[in-house]
């Protein structure tokens, strides 16, 4: 069947007895091209029926269907006219892994975090309303996100406008409520059928003119209720709720959502569905197969050593540093936002769970619980990956610096990060940081640097951040002994040639590619390690030697690194030199290898060269302070 879809309107030709075969074979093609492709697996698999059925039983894209964390929907991608690109999927030049609005008419809403779906879909419903259009506006939310406040903080608006959209929660680990069975089915049916809408409305108007015995009648329905369905909190917030429901019968799924589609008001399905459904391996370990890389079906994925032997990769870094320092300081908490295996607190969660925090989808309250720890003496740090932060900026702010609180940031994910694209890229930190006054900002070159900044931060009176990317960094292996580095000391790693005067101020992960660039240049290369405080000693002797300073980060080029450079020039009256800034341009980086995204950034190796040998060739001149910043080369 799946070969005859192109588009959900062909799934509504099909009968509904031939929906389980139909998803059948879709569970079938998911696995099939996701192991060979990589992605996001087990979300994916637990949505497979309700996908066919919200596509059987609304008439998208008229009405929107609008996924929270986005990860959810590849199956919807399948059925709308993407199955023969999915062999792209976070490739370059290919289909986003996410919702993408500009990718299909069918995605109404691009999402790569979390919590943000019933917001937006209370927004296209109450758009429709004013504009007087018939449209069914639906928020799929799950996996987690229902413990971020802004959430809830939707479902309070909605209620109390009495919006009319439908929430389905995807209850994908059964924390809520594990009741799914054939009473709770009957209830749901019950529930969500005309005729108890119609004794329920026809109820409230006979006791309208009676108001003691109405909210008399009113608690004891929600006391019934609350004794079999957990829906207590939803009909406090205005909600009818439904459910539980099983979340892989998707004949039942049809029905359910037949019925509730007649209804107005705001609606909220509980539906129960297992991570991993269909593939045993991802149902017995959903984790692991949340985001795979390609993979042999028959055997499962390989079992990943976390040990620093090789080549660790930066998360690896801080995990062990992480344990390592929690051995030497009692005070040490590990706190993180959901993010325990993505941000390496496996172990340390493992060894010393009484200082370990995951307070799941919820990044503000993770830094303002960080900043009342630290009031109390204790010294947190915070596991968090670039992009998630953005979200706790006021907390970052308000909680944490104005207060010079001792709380470490372990900022993962830094810059570009491959196939996740835009939405997860850690692209703006440096320039969100910098400007904050207590704030330490650290930027290692290398494994060993890394573990070095992360022990400053921990030792530093005041908030710290130390910033590194996803994967490896260039092969060193970090020694057990930690060295306290000196608060905004840069480091010479390589001196220029004779007559050539460029110096390359590096900040951060690019260690390989600024090298072999200076190397070819005969140009003197700086590790600045420190945004804030910069290096002004060291600045001014580069100014001094060199006629062309060049800055290079893996941040936007916009209010990073080498802007603070330019402000240091400018306030020290050192006009004597031109200036260069290289950095990620003024525009979103599609998804693709991290190598194809810093060739599109002018970030190689061979294009940082190329740009230099432009400027050197009278492009610029000597005595004239003028800042260029790169341009796109994508």
């Amino acid at each position: 069947m799946l070969d005859q879809i192109q588009t959900p309107a062909d799934i509504r030709k099909l009968k509904p007895s031939q929906l389980p075969g139909l998803c059948d074979e879709l569970r079938d093609f998911l696995l099939s091209s996701v192991s060979q492709t990589g992605g996001h697996l087990s979300a994916s698999l637990g949505v497979v029926e309700l996908t066919v059925a919200m596509h059987y039983v609304f008439e998208t894209p008229k009405d929107k269907l609008v996924w929270d964390v986005g990860h959810q929907a590849y199956i919807h991608k399948i059925l709308t006219g993407r199955r023969e690109q999915m062999c792209s999927i976070r490739k370059k030049g290919g289909i986003s892994g996410f919702p993408k609005r500009d990718e299909s008419a069918y995605d109404a809403f691009g999402t790569g975090h979390s919590s943000t779906s019933i917001s937006a879909a209370l927004g296209m419903a109450l758009a429709a309303k004013l504009q007087g259009r018939e449209q069914q506006s639906v928020a799929i939310i799950g996996d987690g996100a229902m413990t971020a406040g802004m959430a809830y903080e939707a479902l309070n608006h909605a209620g109390d406008l009495d919006a009319d959209m439908l929430v389905i929660l995807n209850d994908n680990d059964m924390s809520i409520s594990p009741n799914v069975g054939a009473l709770s089915k009957y209830l749901t049916r019950l529930l969500s059928g005309q005729v108890y809408s119609r004794i329920r409305e026809s109820g409230k108007k006979l006791l309208s003119s009676a108001p003691a015995v109405s909210r008399f009648t009113k608690k004891s329905e929600e006391h019934m209720k609350g004794m079999v369905l957990p829906g207590t909190l939803f009909e406090e917030m205005g909600f009818l709720y439904f459910g539980p429901v099983d979340g892989h019968d998707v004949c039942e799924l049809v029905t359910i959502l037949e019925n509730l589609k007649q209804q107005s008001g705001p609606r909220l399905l509980h539906v129960v569905t297992q991570k991993g459904k269909g593939y045993a391996p991802a149902e017995d370990d959903p984790c692991t197969y949340h985001g795979v890389s390609s993979f042999n079906l028959s055997e499962g994925l390989s079992p990943v050593s976390s040990s620093l032997s090789g080549s660790p990769t930066y998360t690896q870094v801080f995990a062990q540093w992480l344990c390592d320092m929690a051995e030497q300081d009692d005070d040490l908490i590990g706190i993180t936002p959901a993010m325990r295996e993505g941000s390496g607190l496996v172990e340390f969660s493992q060894k010393f769970p009484e200082r370990y925090y995951d307070v799941a989808i919820a990044e503000q309250h993770a830094v303002t619980l960080a900043a009342g720890m630290a009031c109390e003496g204790s010294k947190p740090v915070v596991a968090i990956y670039s992009t998630f932060l953005q979200r706790a900026y006021d907390q970052l702010v308000h909680d944490v610096a104005i207060q010079n609180l001792s709380v470490t940031f372990a900022i993962d994910r830094a810059g570009l990060v491959g196939a996740d694209g835009a939405t997860h890229s850690g692209n703006y930190d440096i320039s969100y940081l910098r400007c904050i006054p207590n704030m330490v900002v650290m930027v290692p070159a290398d494994e060993q640097e890394c573990r070095d900044m992360l022990y400053t931060a921990h030792c530093y009176e005041g908030p710290a951040a130390v910033r590194y990317p996803r994967g490896k960094g260039v092969g060193i292996r970090p020694q057990q002994q930690m060295q306290l580095l000196d608060i905004g000391k840069a480091k010479p790693l390589l001196q220029a040639k004779a007559g050539v005067r460029i110096a390359l101020l590096m900040f951060g992960s690019l260690r390989k590619e600024c090298e072999a660039a200076a190397k070819e240049l005969g140009a003197t290369l700086i590790n600045m390690r420190f945004v804030k405080p910069l290096d002004e000693a060291m600045i001014r002797q580069a100014c001094e030697q060199c006629d062309l300073i060049v800055t290079v980060e893996d941040n936007a080029v916009q209010g990073g690194a080498g802007s603070a450079v330019n402000e240091m020039l400018m306030c020290l009256g050192l006009n004597t030199v031109a200036v260069l800034n290289l950095g990620i341009p003024d525009e979103y980086i599609a998804h693709a290898e991290r190598e194809d995204q810093l060739e599109a950034c002018g970030l190689s190796s061979r294009q940082i060269v190329t740009q230099v040998k432009q400027l050197d060739h009278g492009r610029y001149c000597p005595n004239t302070l003028v800042s260029i910043q790169s341009a796109s080369h994508s």
